[in-house]
């Protein structure tokens, strides 16, 4: 492909990417809005319903790694094609079957399919717009998965009010015909299923350049997992990400049935737009820890962020209803620059194989599985509110490792620049 055919695809290309990005977000963080329908509907234990974000979280550790070296072997596109199609089965295997077990295996294989997503379009990313814009298409790329994971919960709400009031229309008079009466939320997966679907059809259809894998984006073999995994910041890192993923989806899951159990909110309404403002505001945190950034060390910039988190959730734990459905979004604003920094001081920890260690870290986001299911037991046992202090445990490791870190390489900041150049 010469240069002047890459130019002319490249706006083209980037924009398949950033759908997909658009489509990972809303498979993704849908599941937390809905949890208290589940419950309800299949009259389950908080601790069974730990159980649907641990079938889909645990699928990221199992498979990110494995979907690593699947893109080395078959490309891109494949890859891509095999992850929504796993989406696509996953979902309309729940919508025409929609009971507890059923849904646990549904999520595994989104859940893998997700994980093969994101391991095979940041390359892809990089050659479609050029390796000299990929910084900027990737945080633009964040910026649009914020974008849909705040719009995730909207939908379900539209779907599952317009559902249960009988409104006509197309899309709900077709979705009133294939949802079982007093499951609307079941309306969700169809439509996970059909965005799946899409993606499948339009993406097959997408001629995908070669791309040529830079070597801290290969996921190296076996051996070199096994020698890097032994290295203890390594596993230092490793485990921030799970604790930090863990966090995340735990205060994105069980915020709508906190809001429900203490403080009586609907969470078809109040909950599904709590949690959509808590992605919102993690979105809109990402501009602000940019800027913070430029001016200051990441580990100070973590620190901050992580003890606003800490404030917020307390106040969001203790405080009355409307405290309370102010303070759990704004535990999203806190937390909403930790991935980044939490993965390039990892990265810039090492002085090598930073493919196999990126790919390391990524397993970490198994944390997403463990930490809700955990929370779901204690809760069983004391109480929701009890449970979720699993939460203090999670964000205060996040919190220590602005003083443990110890990078080779530091952020570039403004004093920093300066001091160069003097």
């Amino acid at each position: 492909m010469s240069p002047a055919q890459s130019a002319e695809r490249r706006p083209y290309l980037v924009a398949v990417v950033l759908a997909i990005f658009f489509v990972i977000a809303l498979l993704t963080n849908v599941l937390g809005p809905i949890i208290p329908d589940i419950i309800r509907s299949f009259r389950l234990s908080l601790t069974a319903a730990g159980f649907l974000p641990f079938a889909f979280f645990i699928a990221y550790g199992v498979a990110s790694i494995p979907a690593g070296i699947l893109v080395e072997w078959v490309h891109e596109k494949k890859v891509i094609l095999i992850g929504f199609g796993l989406a696509f089965a996953g979902a309309l295997f729940f919508a025409v079957v929609p009971v507890y077990g059923v849904a646990v295996t549904s999520l595994f294989l989104i859940g893998v399919g997700m994980a093969l997503l994101q391991v095979a379009i940041n390359p892809l990313l990089r050659v479609a717009g050029g390796s000299e814009h990929f910084a900027f298409n990737a945080t633009l790329s964040q910026l649009v998965f914020g974008c849909a994971s705040f719009i995730s919960p909207l939908i379900y709400s539209y779907l599952v009010r317009n559902l249960e009031g009988a409104r006509s229309g197309p899309l709900i008079g077709t979705l009133a015909a294939v949802v079982p009466a007093g499951l609307a939320w079941v309306s969700v997966y169809w439509m996970l299923a059909v965005t799946s679907a899409v993606m499948v059809a339009l993406l097959a259809m997408v001629r995908f350049p070669e791309v040529e894998l830079l070597e801290d984006e290969k996921a190296g073999s076996w051996e070199t997992h096994r020698s890097v995994f032994r290295m203890p910041v390594v596993l230092l890192f490793f485990a921030s990400t799970f604790m930090y993923v863990g966090a995340e989806q735990g205060t994105a899951d069980w915020m709508s049935q906190f809001l429900a159990t203490y403080h009586h909110a609907d969470p078809q309404t109040t909950g599904a737009q709590a949690v959509s403002w808590f992605w919102g505001l993690m979105t809109a945190g990402c501009v602000i820890g940019v800027i913070l950034l430029r001016r200051f060390d990441s580990r100070r910039v973590l620190i901050g962020g992580s003890c606003l988190t800490i404030l917020m959730l307390t106040v969001a734990l203790l405080g009355s209803d409307r405290v309370s459905l102010v303070a759990f979004p704004l535990v999203g604003l806190g937390a909403s620059a930790m991935w980044p920094m939490i993965v390039s001081l990892g990265l810039n920890s090492v002085a090598e194989h930073h493919g196999t260690v990126s790919g390391i870290l990524c397993t970490g986001i198994a944390g997403g599985a463990v930490l809700p299911l955990s929370i779901g037991y204690l809760s069983d046992h004391f109480g929701l509110r009890i449970g979720i202090l699993l939460l203090y445990v999670a964000f205060g490791w996040v919190l220590g490792i602005g003083f443990w870190a110890n990078p080779i390489v530091n952020n570039e900041t403004v004093s920093s620049r300066t001091q160069r150049a003097d």
